[in-house]
């Protein structure tokens, strides 16, 4: 039986004292033991910001790279052991900005991962720039005059690119949290999750403002309507939606083909190629490639592992 403290790390945490991403690590290990996956089963991946440095105070598999590139690699790892559950942990900055260009190729390729956005509407490791996701108006550190750009809606684009899990969090809600993040992972492909994180040291607003704000989605709201979805997910001037925003059926997930005719076998489990093979298929790739008389399956050159 997998207990919360088998994901205990006895390392310092870089957060300040009463940071709701406490709430949010809290949460994620509650979420990963009521699933039941060990440590090793699990792979966390992160770039660079305060959200990025929740893996390290778990003890689990973990990759720590650059910022904005947390989702490519979740997408290697994935791909190269797909008996990992992959969670991508990242902040609006790190996703929505350095990396949202890997961000809306996810949507389109479905991979079997879960990514987690902390967002606090600014960079706070930076001390308090404005962000991908700063309110139109609000005075940042470089914005004196107050940011006059609107800001990115990523959930709603995931509805709109048929992301078949979309939901949103508060950081504040460990219990709610926790109970979105178990049904995030167990959704096979890709599950966006946008939690709400208020920062208490470069915040404007303080964790009382946004306590007044959020709301539960009820038992009557329906996620398969994208109408409503989007509607909910557009609507965080007064109000804030939290819960299941959009959940429809299953879609192909990324390299599921592969899976079915090659191996769904983790890389480092296969036979290696041998170098004269690989040699020689490289050799073919740059002279052109003929086929033999008995090869009527193909006109390229081809590996077989």
């Amino acid at each position: 039986m997998v207990k919360i403290d088998d994901y205990k790390n006895d390392v310092p945490v870089q957060w300040c004292p009463g940071c709701p991403n406490f709430g949010i690590l809290n949460a994620l290990k509650t979420a990963l033991t009521t699933l039941g996956k060990k440590p090793h089963e699990c792979c966390l991946v992160s770039g660079i910001g305060q959200a990025a440095k929740l893996p390290h105070y778990l003890k689990c598999n973990f990759f720590n790279g650059l910022h904005g590139r947390a989702l490519p690699v979740a997408l290697g790892i994935h791909v190269a052991n797909p008996h990992l559950t992959t969670i991508v942990v990242t902040g609006e900055g790190d996703c929505y900005g350095e990396g949202g260009n890997h961000f809306l190729h996810a949507l389109r390729r479905n991979p079997d991962i879960t990514v987690v956005v902390h967002n606090n509407g600014f960079y706070a490791l930076t001390k308090g720039q404005a962000s991908p996701t700063t309110r139109v108006g609000e005075k940042r550190s470089l914005h004196i005059h107050g940011v006059e750009i609107a800001p990115l809606n990523m959930p709603a684009v995931a509805v709109v690119h048929d992301c078949t899990f979309v939901a949103r969090g508060f950081a504040g809600d460990g219990d709610h949290l926790k109970s979105i993040l178990v049904e995030a992972i167990g959704h096979p492909g890709l599950s966006i999750v946008e939690v709400i994180q208020p920062c208490i040291t470069w915040g404007t607003h303080p964790v009382s403002w946004y306590r007044e704000r959020v709301y539960t989605l009820g038992d009557d709201y329906e996620p398969t309507d994208r109408q409503a979805a989007l509607e909910k997910t557009m609507k965080t001037e007064e109000r804030i939606a939290t819960g299941i925003l959009f959940r429809t059926a299953p879609r192909k997930p990324f390299a599921e083909r592969f899976r079915k005719e090659i191996t769904d076998r983790p890389f480092a489990e296969l036979t290696p190629v041998p170098p004269e093979k690989i040699a020689a298929f490289l050799f073919g790739l740059r002279k052109g490639y003929i086929p033999e008389p008995d090869d009527s399956h193909s006109s390229r050159p081809h590996l077989v592992i």
